[in-house]
């Protein structure tokens, strides 16, 4: 019966989640005027991709004034602001191989307004940048971004005339220093009237469009956004973990600038299809559903600011996540004491009743704790090894063409992540102790010095995570003993790191406490139905929880990836943990283990296949000939 359950568990969480990471089918030009098309966008994406346009290119000159026509059309009061680029602006655009002297060493804004019917109120901006890398059309980064902006001005017109003054702001240089952004919030007239920016960006050429930034004080931003999203094509994409991330990268957008300064607002973006990320981002190429997804979200978004009574006001960041694409969810960063309370609370009765009818020991709980603290120790080590067997960590990329190479070969890496990360989940089911303990520990320390020997020495979490796993490999009688004791030392866990989370960085924490909530209150139910976990009425509800928990998690970790898992793979571990700890009571029957931890071992091997494979599907280039002489 357990194989029922869990396999129709995880065959139904893997069916919504790749559902929910897909985009909204493309509006056609026959869409009403009110809604937004991207085939009409389409339009402005291939005008203005039609090759690269960086600073000081010819083709810069006829995007500027292609663009300066079509904002004239849409009945925009159409400006041009310019100013001066940095000297190390000006070095980086010549190392890419553009050329800043042909631009005077200046970049030029265009600043569009659609006056409102109250212009004393604070006005929105729309904010995206026209130009592009020497080496990139762009029509993603960010064509995609300027063309919805237009498509997203023209949609709120048909709508009717909004309160406050719509601000179309395409910004110059942002490809090489955000010097456009800096030239307009350092000091155009209008940047003391701006309430809110809304900005459009891409790294990749596809894919679900996501909100991965706020400004700071965040509250009553998420709460409009959050409105207005459920009207947006294909919902929308965001949480409080991607903006927490994303403000401790060194890199920026331009949004970056009004962030600084205080003004509230969103960054939206796409990051799928990365191997077109500065590369070949043709119009042909580019996915028109993201197109449609990051336009919906920035019309429904710009419109709801724009007739907004009051714009979102900086108070206190929240802490948010999105439920399958469809619907926000929120709550203030102390409320997660109380969400961590009641999972407590909810774990203890589950302990209670499967202590006093199912034999559950503490020593038992602990045990299975500590098989998932060897679960993410092994799986740092291993996700590590793997995702080495791609290519260079970015960081040790030999070139800029290096690094982009790295970023084709990331679906590679995505996959290979992913399946070392079931392959260990199926381990654990299967009862990863059974083995010869020495061979897993020997297995464990070849799989840390290939990660240290291809991805470099100075991995201080993989020479620790290798050192706890195979400590916890040898040493004997640590593995749970009962059902219950491997699943309530799970959601032990998770909530001991959600604890940590919470006291450390609370915008984070829903990652680890929704799911333990859920895993909690799930096992309390189940413990008072059935505590030997042998029917359907207790198996039913712990396999509709694995299936609705699985399905978010894997919605979570597909743009989590994108975003960072290059270089830290193993950020899919902790996402598998939350899937172990809800698959967990639904482990194989004793005669099982043999074939289903051979399983293991063949889903392992076709990981570490997969992500080798990416050498072949996207070859590093060739260095170029030395020059004679040389």
């Amino acid at each position: 019966m357990w194989l029922f359950w869990l396999i129709g568990s995880l065959a139904l969480a893997l069916l919504v989640g790749v559902v929910s990471l897909q985009v909204p089918a493309p509006a056609g030009t026959d869409a009403p005027a009110t809604a937004f098309s991207a085939e009409r966008a389409m339009a402005d994406v291939r005008e203005l991709a039609q090759r690269p346009h960086p600073v000081g290119s010819a083709d810069h000159t006829r995007v500027r004034l292609f663009l300066q026509q079509r904002m004239t059309d849409l009945g925009l009061q159409v400006s041009t602001q310019t100013g001066p680029i940095s000297r190390g602006s000006a070095r980086y655009l010549r190392r890419m191989g553009g050329d800043p002297e042909a631009a005077g060493f200046t970049a030029t804004n265009l600043v569009g307004v659609l006056p409102g019917r109250n212009p004393a109120l604070p006005a929105v901006v729309l904010m995206a940048h026209y130009d592009t890398v020497p080496m990139s059309a762009g029509a993603a980064d960010d064509s995609a971004g300027v063309a919805a902006a237009l498509e997203t001005v023209r949609a709120i017109q048909a709508r009717g005339p909004a309160d406050r003054t719509l601000v179309v702001l395409f910004t110059d240089a942002e490809e090489i220093g955000l010097d456009g952004a800096r030239i307009f919030w350092g000091g155009h007239p209008l940047r003391d009237r701006i309430g809110a920016v809304i900005n459009l960006e891409a790294r990749g050429g596809g894919g679900r469009a996501m909100m991965f930034e706020t400004g700071r004080g965040n509250a009553e931003t998420i709460a409009l956004f959050g409105d207005a999203g459920v009207g947006a094509d294909g919902g929308v994409t965001a949480n409080s973990l991607a903006g927490f991330v994303y403000e401790r990268m060194p890199n920026g957008t331009d949004f970056t600038i009004p962030k600084d300064r205080g003004v509230q607002g969103l960054n939206l973006a796409f990051i799928g299809r990365p191997d077109q990320y500065h590369a070949a981002s043709t119009p042909d190429a580019l996915d028109r559903g993201a197109v449609q997804h990051i336009g919906s979200q920035a019309l429904e978004s710009a419109d709801a600011l724009a007739r907004a009574d009051t714009l979102p006001a900086a108070t206190a960041n929240t802490v948010y996540a999105d439920l399958f694409g469809r619907v926000i969810v929120s709550h203030p960063p102390a409320a997660g004491w109380g969400l961590l309370g009641l999972a407590l609370v909810l774990l203890g009765v589950a302990a209670w009743r499967a202590r006093a009818r199912a034999g559950l020991t503490l020593a038992d709980v602990g045990r299975g704790a500590l098989d998932g603290l060897w679960f993410v120790a092994a799986g740092l080590v291993l996700t590590q090894a793997v995702r080495t067997l791609a290519g260079p960590m970015s960081g040790r990329a030999e070139s800029t063409e290096a690094y982009y190479t790295l970023l084709g070969r990331l679906p590679w890496m995505e996959a290979g992540a992913a399946l070392t990360v079931l392959a260990l989940v199926m381990a654990v089911l299967g009862g990863r102790g059974r083995p010869d303990r020495r061979v897993t520990a020997l297995a464990l320390a070849a799989a840390a010095v290939l990660a240290l020997v291809l991805g470099g020495f100075g991995n201080l979490v993989v020479i620790g995570a290798a050192v706890v796993a195979i400590g916890l490999s040898l040493l004997p009688g640590v593995a749970p003993r009962t059902v219950w004791g491997g699943w309530t030392g799970l959601i032990a866990l998770v909530l001991a790191i959600g604890l940590a989370a919470q006291a450390a960085a609370p915008e984070t924490a829903f990652l680890f406490l929704w799911p333990g909530l859920l895993a909690a209150a799930v096992a309390a139910l189940a413990s008072l139905i059935d505590p030997g976990l042998t029917r359907i009425r207790s198996l039913a509800p712990i396999g509709v929880a694995a299936a609705v928990g699985v399905a978010w998690v894997i919605g979570l970790a597909h743009p989590v990836f994108l975003g960072i898992g290059m270089d830290l793979p193993g950020v899919l571990v902790l996402l598998g943990l939350l899937a172990l700890m809800l698959v967990r009571p639904l482990s194989p029957e004793r005669g099982a283990v043999r074939p289903w931890l051979m399983a293991a071992l063949a889903v392992l091997v076709l990981g570490a296949g997969v992500s080798a494979w990416a050498r072949i599907a996207a070859p590093m280039p060739a260095e170029p000939p030395a020059a004679e002489g040389t």
